[in-house]
């Protein structure tokens, strides 16, 4: 059987992992009060309109965010990668879920009940701190998304959503394979376009020599050249 140590270094992982500030005896009740499951590709974590279980940490996999527009068509908000935090928004403001999380890849999600997140938050400052950086930063790159997806052109918004996927999940062992394989229609959904705009525009970034594509594949050929179209806008 674990000890408290090696069962929190064995379900939470990351250099920048939120939990290495856990004191020791905050760690302790973690290892008794947590839930963990298990999602296949494609399966919903939580719905638009749920109420919060928990803070939710992603052990393995990767999730997207979506919120549903105009005509039912989705919009992804959020990328999370493993090791991030899902859904603790709702539950510190105390509201439903405003948008839906499902899983794009086979992943193992930790819930941690309120009231022991709660009991941390009122305790433990640096954990307090962090958590609130979080948001803070999520806030501030949510701002930024909004005016970058309303007024960039085609190319500038996919090729940041290619840098974003980047950022999030990096590349394969060839440093120039992306490490998530999306299909077109969420990589428009990401960069609020049409699939038939992503799939033209992905040809002409493959035809001009600064991505290749094999299947949902995508391979940057050209990394500075990427990086200037999403800046130029």
């Amino acid at each position: 059987m674990l000890d408290s140590g090696q069962f929190y270094e064995s379900q939470f992982k990351g250099e920048n992992c939120i939990f290495n500030l856990l004191k020791p005896e905050e760690k302790a009740i973690l290892e008794k009060n947590h839930e963990v499951t298990r999602y296949k590709k494609n399966d919903f974590v939580y719905r638009e309109g749920e109420m919060p279980v928990g803070m939710q940490y992603l052990k393995e996999g990767m999730v997207k965010l979506i919120k549903e527009g105009i005509g039912g068509r989705d919009q992804i908000i959020r990328m999370i990668p493993r090791n991030g935090l899902i859904g603790y928004r709702s539950l510190i403001a105390g509201e439903p879920h405003n948008g839906t999380t499902i899983a794009i890849e086979d992943s193992e999600i930790i819930t941690i009940p309120p009231d022991i997140l709660y009991n941390v938050l009122l305790k433990n400052y640096n954990f307090s701190l962090a958590l609130l950086k979080d948001l803070a930063l999520e806030l501030g790159f949510s701002h930024y998304r909004t005016v970058s997806l309303t007024q960039k052109h085609i190319r500038g918004r996919l090729a940041e959503s290619i840098l974003l996927l980047i950022e999030k999940y990096g590349f394969e062992h060839d440093n120039k394979t992306l490490r998530v394989y999306l299909p077109r229609e969420d990589l428009a959904n990401l960069s609020n376009m049409t699939s038939s705009n992503a799939i033209r525009t992905l040809s002409t970034f493959a035809g001009e020599k600064v991505i290749a594509m094999d299947g949902r594949k995508i391979k940057v050929i050209n990394l500075e050249k990427l990086e200037k179209i999403s800046k130029q806008g």
